[in-house]
Parts: C-alpha cells; structure tokens; sequence
C-alpha cells in the first residue's frame, strides 16, 4: 500500500482497492512505522535530514484519521471510475492498441490477519460503490486454474482492468501528433516569465516558449519548478521498482496482488511484470538490489508458477511518483497565475486517474463546468 493515496503495486490494476483507502488512516499507520525503516519492506523511508521530507511527514500525520480518509475515499474513486470509462472508449479506437483488459484482480493473502485486513479494505471500498468477494484457499485455486497456490484466501474484485502502460504512451502520443501535436524531448524547464498574474513564457534549453495557457504536470520534479512561482507543493518522490520477465508457460491470466507482501504480478501480452515497493528517497533513481530482490522473491510465497529463480529478466526499472501528504492530487488553477493549472501528485495512481484528470484540465482551461467536486484537490490548499 502506498503512503496516502493508492497502491505501489505498478499497474496491476486500474480499480484496485487500495486506489480508494488511503494508507494515512489510524488503523495503517503503525503498519507503516514498522516499514518505514526495514529497507526490505514496502515502505522505507531513506534516512536523511531534510526539511521538506519533515514536513511532509508532520502534514502526512495530520491528514491520518478516519475523517479525512473518509473525505477522500469518493474523490480518488469518481477520478478512477472516470478514467476507466475513458480507457474503454480508447480501446474502442482503431488507432490505439495499449493491451486493454478487463479482467478483474485478485488479491491473495497467505496469512490470517493478511485476509482480515483485505476485508476490511474491502468493505470500506465496498461503501463507495466497488464490488469485491472474499474467497477460500479452494476458490482461489479454481480462478487462478492449474496452479499451485499457497494462501489461506483471498479477494476478487471483478469491476477492474488491466493494461500495458508504456503501449498506451506510445499510442496516445502517436495519435496526438496525428491531431498536429507537437512534443518537445529532451527539453529542460528553466524558469518562467511572469507578468502580474499571468505567465508569458517558459524559458527552456531551447528558447523562450510562448502559450495562452500552461499546465504543470511534471510530477516529482514539480517543487523545484514552482518554487520561482511562489507555490507550495509539498510533493516527495516515491520510488517503486519492477522487473519484467519474459511469461512463462501456465502462469495465471488475471493480475494478482500478493496482499501481505504488497508486490502485484501483472501479465503484460507475452511478458510478465512483477511491481512494488514505496521508498522514499528524493530525487533518486539509483536502483537499492535488496528492494528489487524483495520483489522479485515474493511472489513465490503465493503462487508457484511466479518462482522466477534461475529466469533473466528482460528488463529492470526503477521509477518516482509524486506522492502529497493527503494522498491528494494538486488539481486546478494556481493560486497566483491565472493561465497556470497544475495537474501533479498522483501518486501511484498516475495511469489509474491520469485520463480523468487530463479531462479536468480541459473542462478548466475550456470553462466547462467540471464533471466532479475538485475542491479537495485545490492546489492552494496547503498554503
């Protein structure tokens, strides 16, 4: 589980539960005290002394309550719910082909207290409209087919989907140069011009940049940005691994998610992704061996046919969410620019609500009236 917002689980799934019950509440949080320090475990904290990282934690412990849990639960839901119906209209394209499946999920727990705590996730999301069931070490064997499974149980949650991430970039980004697009690699931000409440230009390491309207959406790399503006946005990187092997014959077609060791198993067309981890440690995307070997041997404890020992795996990646202390999104127009929108701090649920909240952008920038309640993600919120 993520600190706040979501899962670290990479992309197992769109509308997995913990999408929707935020990590900061009372029940999790001494979980959280017991990671955060194992640099094996799902949440590790580097130790280091820096003022932002400390207040971050101070803001993350006040947003830890039942209350503004609660609060949150529906928000991160309508913008998941949003972008899932978005998905399914692009993969209805001809033009796209992102490996879109709807499959469902299913969490296995090979604990007691692992399957208690599933099911009370479950029930919370249950209460905001997502449909799940609890089942037996044998009813786990029969969805997963001719595996072997060692789990006590488990927990379906049938409404969700899966998809290849870096396919759905490729093809959005294909498709929008077809509509005269126009992409910029390589290109740094340097700094912004600014006259009284607008800003006229973006300076970058290929000139001056001009545009009516400008949408920061640039992540973990999103403080130091707007720090020359005057805006707060308390946002750490939050590092998670994945390792990506070749699929192995028989294994499991459904996304699965190893509850108690937080690490999800997502079959990607002819490869295999195993995801997890939540680290925090800056702007940092050095690789720590111990964290990805914990990954890596996880999956094992659940399902047989996910014992990857003695396979290469074709790819190892390394990557930072931005992650807000109320598990919130920065969301809407600036505080001091009125062309600027900031769209940063997903989380671990950037591809889960990434489509919705490019849809908010727009309805702003357009000034059609927003699809949902946007107030709980107000980008001055935290001063």
């Amino acid at each position: 589980e993520d600190v706040a917002s979501g899962t670290s689980y990479g992309n197992a799934g769109l509308i997995v539960p913990s999408h929707s019950v935020p990590l900061a509440q009372p029940g999790n949080i001494g979980l959280a005290l017991r990671w955060m320090f194992n640099a094996e475990s799902p949440f590790y904290i580097k130790p280091r002394l820096e003022i932002a990282l400390l207040s971050w934690l101070w803001r993350f412990r006040a947003a830890s309550n039942a209350h503004r849990r609660d609060r949150a639960m529906p928000v991160l839901r309508d913008l998941i719910v949003e972008s899932y119906k978005l998905y399914q209209s692009f993969a209805a394209m001809n033009t796209m082909e992102f490996g879109f499946e709807e499959r469902g999920v299913l969490y296995l727990f090979n604990t007691e207290d692992g399957l208690r705590n599933g099911e009370h996730e479950a029930e919370l999301v249950g209460s905001i409209g997502i449909e799940s069931e609890t089942l037996s070490k044998n009813e786990v064997a029969d969805r997963l087919g001719d595996v072997t499974a060692t789990v006590v149980g488990g927990i379906n949650y049938p409404q969700d989907a899966h998809l290849v991430p870096a396919s759905f970039v490729q093809s959005l980004a294909t498709q929008l140069q077809t509509m005269g697009g126009k992409f910029l690699p390589a290109t740094r931000v340097l700094g912004f011009e600014k006259d009284g409440r607008k800003i006229v230009g973006v300076r970058t390491s290929r000139g001056m940049l001009e545009a009516d309207e400008i949408v920061l959406a640039a992540g973990s790399w999103t403080p130091n940005l707007v720090r020359e503006l005057g805006i707060k946005a308390p946002i750490q990187a939050a590092k998670g691994y994945s390792v990506t092997y070749r699929r192995p014959e028989g294994v499991p077609e459904i996304p699965v998610i190893c509850g108690e060791s937080r690490v999800a198993v997502t079959p990607m067309g002819n490869t295999l992704r195993f995801a997890g981890t939540l680290e925090l440690a800056g702007l940092d995307l050095s690789m720590n061996q111990r964290r990805i070997d914990a990954v890596t041997r996880a999956p094992a404890k659940y399902v047989s046919k996910f014992d990857t020992t003695g396979i290469e795996p074709i790819e190892v990646w390394a990557g930072l969410r931005p992650v807000t202390p109320d598990g919130l999104s920065l969301l809407g127009r600036s505080p001091r620019y009125d062309n600027l929108t900031l769209a940063a701090g997903h989380a671990m649920i950037g591809m889960s609500s990434g489509p919705a909240s490019a849809k908010l952008v727009t309805q702003i920038i357009t000034g059609v009236q927003p699809f949902m309640d946007m107030s709980l993600m107000d980008p001055a919120r935290f001063g």
